[in-house]
């Protein structure tokens, strides 16, 4: 194993948006039982070290590929490009206007201790983010365009944080 290897090579993976989860979650297995702390216990403090610094590599790959939006702004960091989300917060009007109307949506249902509302932006919200991630993956595996693939990933870290807003809403409810 390359200790400077991309998570998509470490993981035996093609560089590519989507790729087979359950490849993945067998080669996480399979590298965690070689690497994992546990197994050298006994072993000296240079290894024992090795071991940990190995573990954390590979956790930090599988939750970065494991997920859509943090293997997406991966695939941008190696393609060079950045996803630019402290800088370029510009957004066109329609997005904006519709993440207001989001917004307001999830806080009326909210206040009017609306689960059902609640529950149904949350089913539209999840419909419009798999969209968005099938467009994303075939601007990473089909055509690619870095720059508009920035764009939509700066778009889906709203949606994502609006989807965390109503389980946050959804839960609040629950209580």
């Amino acid at each position: 194993m390359d200790f400077n290897a991309d998570h998509f090579t470490l993981m035996g993976l093609p560089r590519a948006f989507r790729f087979d989860m359950a490849a993945l979650d067998r080669r996480y297995r399979e590298l965690q039982a070689e690497v994992h702390p546990d197994r050298f216990a006994h072993a000296g403090d240079a290894e024992k070290r090795l071991s940990l610094q190995w573990a954390t590599k590979v956790n930090e790959a599988y939750q970065t590929l494991k997920k859509p939006l943090p293997r997406a702004k991966y695939l941008l960091h190696l393609a060079g490009h950045d996803v630019g989300a402290e800088n370029n917060t510009a957004m066109p009007a329609d997005f904006l206007m519709e993440q207001m109307e989001w917004r307001e949506g999830v806080a009326e249902a909210r206040a009017a201790g609306n689960h059902h509302e609640l529950e149904h932006l949350h089913h539209r919200l999840g419909e419009q983010m798999r969209c968005a991630y099938d467009e994303l993956a075939d601007l990473f595996d089909n055509a690619p365009d870095h720059e508009t693939a920035a764009d939509r990933v700066r778009r889906l870290m709203f949606l994502e944080k609006l989807l965390h807003e109503i389980d946050d809403a959804i839960a609040a409810l629950e209580e």
